[in-house]
């Protein structure tokens, strides 16, 4: 395991590899803080948001899209001070964006939770590049981690608090069909949080409170468990030449003892092979 970006963040999250930059684009959400990182230069950037921002993710056409506090958003630019307008707005106090991931069609499905993790006070939408709204899901505590099969036959979602992985069935052109457990992470391990989805399907899992990354077949089954040095890793993603290094965000926030590297953002170099990630399609 080795530090691709030493940092302090309060809660880093979605690591992202932005496949027409060649860079790694991950938050801060609690700072409000975009970041990216070019592992061939080591040269990183950041990109200061107004609100809370839960996720950031490449457009097709360049710039950014975000899940912020009030709803989704589009940068013109990476740059600090780049452009913004919103595209769709849903703010509900006590609430703010969390995790979200763009589907081979381009959608955004984006998250929420509430600040106090209430249960059942969040939800997930989709959103396409016109703005439009869908809600897929409600009664959502944390809603987490997102992620399509390389086939996009199936869609994998996690809501932390009912600790599991589930699956749905997804049909061309039409929102995905109900949802079944495909895993189950015992207490003892910790909270499921961010996945990836590996080009064998495999699907990968960060563990909060559980300080490992999971790795599941794509029946389920664990068969790969990589501990880490930090307690709270938020996600992972492949990156890097030929997508075969893992990247892993981490959060310090909470944390009466933080390891040094807790809000770093680990890689472990040829984990595995990652799939090129769509862009969002507005």
């Amino acid at each position: 395991m080795d530090i691709a970006v030493r940092a302090q963040a309060a809660l880093g999250e979605g690591p992202t590899w932005d496949h027409a930059t060649q860079r790694l684009i991950w938050v801060d959400i609690l700072s409000s803080r975009v970041h990216t990182y070019d592992p061939s230069t080591g040269h990183r950037s950041v990109l200061v948001t107004e609100q809370h921002v839960g996720a950031a993710k490449p457009r097709a056409g360049g710039g950014l899209v975000v899940n912020l506090r009030d709803g989704v958003g589009l940068y013109d630019s990476m740059a600090d001070g780049g452009a913004f307008r919103w595209l769709h707005r849903e703010a509900v106090p006590g609430r703010r964006g969390n995790d979200a991931a763009v589907a081979p069609d381009g959608a955004l499905w984006a998250g929420t939770m509430a600040y106090d993790e209430t249960p059942g006070a969040a939800n997930l939408i989709r959103v396409t590049g016109d703005g439009t709204a869908t809600e897929v899901f409600g009664d959502v505590s944390v809603s987490n981690g997102i992620g399509w099969s390389p086939d996009g036959r199936s869609m994998y979602y996690i809501d932390t608090l009912t600790r599991r992985i589930d699956v749905l069935d997804v049909r061309e052109g039409q929102l995905p069909g109900s949802r079944r457990p495909f895993a189950t992470v015992e207490a003892a391990a910790g909270y499921p949080d961010g996945l990836t989805v590996d080009a064998d399907g495999c699907v990968w899992v960060a563990l909060w409170d559980g300080a490992a990354i999971r790795r599941y077949t794509p029946t389920g089954a664990l068969d790969r468990v990589i501990e880490l040095p930090v307690a709270r890793p938020t996600a992972c993603a492949f990156g890097g030449a030929g997508l075969r290094d893992l990247y892993i965000t981490s959060a310090r926030t909470g944390l009466e003892a933080p390891h040094p590297l807790s809000g770093s953002v680990l890689v472990m170099p040829d984990a595995g092979q990652g799939v090129v990630q769509a862009a969002f399609a507005g």
